[in-house]
């Protein structure tokens, strides 16, 4: 059963917003991204959404997919992804735990197969950002059979049918994009219609809306939060953290004190942006 329910319920209950950063699994390798996970919940993340790299990032910006790139170095792919969110997964059980993924896995793997093995690791939701809703039909169907929630995008200046079928179709929660384009922090997010769109995706009994794309500093987190999102993704700005630490990690020796001294640093750095994005989302 997905645990965005218990999550959203005990922010409203604060009366906060959900902050959820998201990084890519294996980057900048997998037993370093273990940690880069760490410190994001160390620092008061109350999700998780997690990248798969692909060979083709469509939808990502030049920072993120660089993300892509350095953990297809390290051999990580699907399952090597889901054998680090398992051990996650085992740290933290109450944590929700949501997939980034283009849609070519799920079609080379098989639907059915791959959302059982998203589930059997603890997985709470899949977003496949390269797949519109209408669409995801078949993706939805096979989520649904293993359990797991099937997240859409909301796109910014979206017809009002595809909001409809974005709130109809939607679990664990709604991706609204705050601009067009791709991701990336070289654009700014913007909340021009942001209000009525949520409005529009709360009439058809939408799940919880986030805002994504371009979040990047914590007035954007409250910016979102005041135009009615239920919270906030920040990837780039995250990613960009792990990348300024990246190179200086991998030329040091596993167990070295220059890699710990090094993955201090960016364990502590990571800590403390999710903590300032956090703390904007209270009300």
């Amino acid at each position: 059963m997905s645990r965005y329910p218990k999550m959203f319920e005990r922010l409203t209950a604060a009366e906060e917003g959900a902050f959820v950063p998201f990084v890519m699994v294996g980057d900048p390798d997998p037993e370093l991204s273990e940690a880069v996970i760490e410190a994001l919940i160390a620092g008061g993340a109350d999700a998780l959404e997690l990248g798969v790299p692909f060979s083709d990032p469509v939808a990502d910006g030049p920072t993120i997919q660089r993300a892509h790139l350095r953990a297809l170095a390290t051999g990580v792919g699907f399952r090597g992804a889901l054998a680090v969110v398992a051990r996650v997964r085992a740290k933290h059980p109450e944590l929700p735990i949501g997939m980034l993924i283009y849609g070519n896995v799920p079609f080379a793997v098989g639907l059915e197969t791959f959302y059982s093995e998203c589930a059997a690791v603890g997985i709470d939701s899949v977003l496949l950002p390269d797949i519109p809703v209408r669409e995801g039909g078949p993706f939805s169907q096979a989520a649904e059979a293993a359990g797991i929630d099937a997240v859409y995008i909301a796109p910014p200046s979206a017809s009002e049918e595809t909001l409809d079928d974005v709130a109809r179709t939607s679990r664990g929660y709604v991706y609204a994009v705050s601009r067009a384009g791709v991701t990336g922090t070289e654009t700014e997010s913007s909340t021009v219609g942001l209000a009525e769109s949520v409005a529009r995706l709360r009439e058809d009994a939408a799940a919880p809306v986030m805002l994504g794309f371009g979040i990047s500093r914590p007035e954007h987190v409250a910016e979102a939060i005041a135009a009615g999102a239920d919270g906030a993704i920040s990837g780039s700005a995250t990613v960009k953290v792990v990348e300024a630490h990246a190179a200086a990690l991998l030329a040091t020796e596993p167990g070295s004190a220059e890699r710990e001294r090094e993955l201090k640093a960016l364990s502590e750095e990571l800590a403390a942006f999710v903590a300032s994005m956090k703390a904007a989302t209270r009300r």
